[in-house]
C-alpha cells in the first residue's frame, strides 16, 4: 500500500523538499517520511534487490554503523521493490535493525527521481534529509554499495555539528 502525499517535480535535487510517502515496512507497519519531520535526520537509501551481493554489503554496512547514526539522532530507511515478506527475511538473515520499506510499484522510487542503470536495473541512490524535510545530500553509485553508508554518515555528522 502506497499513499503519496506530495507531488514531486522531476529530478529531485539537493535543497528540494523531500517528497512525503507512506509505505509498509518489513513487519507490515505503515511508515511515513513525515513521521520523522522536526524530530530526526533521515537517510533514505534505494537499492535494487534483497539478498544480492552489493545490496547485502550495503545493508550490512548500514547495520554495522547503525549505532553511529542513532547517536546522531538519525534514522536509516532502505527502500526496494521487494515484498514485505522478502524484506522480513532479508532483515532477519542479516540482523538489520533499521526500517526496510516495500515499494512494489516503484512509485516512491519515481517520486525521488531514482534513475535506472542501463535503462533496466533499479538504481542505487541515497538521500540525506534534514529534520525540516529538506534534501541535503544525494549519492548515486550502482556498484559501491558500502560507500553509500560512508558518505551518508559523513553528511549526517556535518549536519549535526551545525546544530
Amino acid at each position: 500500500m502506497v499513499a503519496i502525499m506530495f507531488s514531486a517535480k522531476a529530478n529531485i535535487q539537493v535543497g528540494d523538499k523531500a517528497p512525503d510517502f507512506t509505505l509498509v515496512n518489513q513487519v507490515g507497519k505503515s511508515v511515513s517520511l513525515r513521521d520523522f519531520k522536526n524530530k530526526q535526520i533521515v537517510v533514505v537509501y534505494f537499492y535494487p534487490k534483497d539478498e544480492t551481493s552489493i545490496c547485502t554489503k550495503e545493508a550490512c554496512s548500514f547495520r554495522d554503523s547503525y549505532k553511529d547514526f542513532q547517536e546522531l539522532n538519525c534514522e536509516v530507511i532502505g527502500i526496494s521493490s521487494d515484498s514485505v515478506e522478502s524484506h522480513q527475511h532479508f532483515a532477519q538473515n542479516h540482523n538489520l535493525p533499521f526500517v526496510l520499506l516495500s515499494d512494489p510499484d516503484s512509485l516512491v522510487r519515481n517520486l525521488f527521481s531514482v534513475p535506472k542503470t542501463a535503462m533496466i536495473l533499479p538504481g542505487r541512490v541515497t538521500y540525506v534529509i534534514d529534520k525540516n524535510g529538506i534534501i541535503k545530500f544525494i549519492f548515486n553509485s550502482q556498484i559501491d554499495g558500502e560507500k553509500h553508508m560512508r558518505e551518508a554518515l559523513k553528511i549526517v555528522k556535518e549536519l549535526q555539528s551545525k546544530l
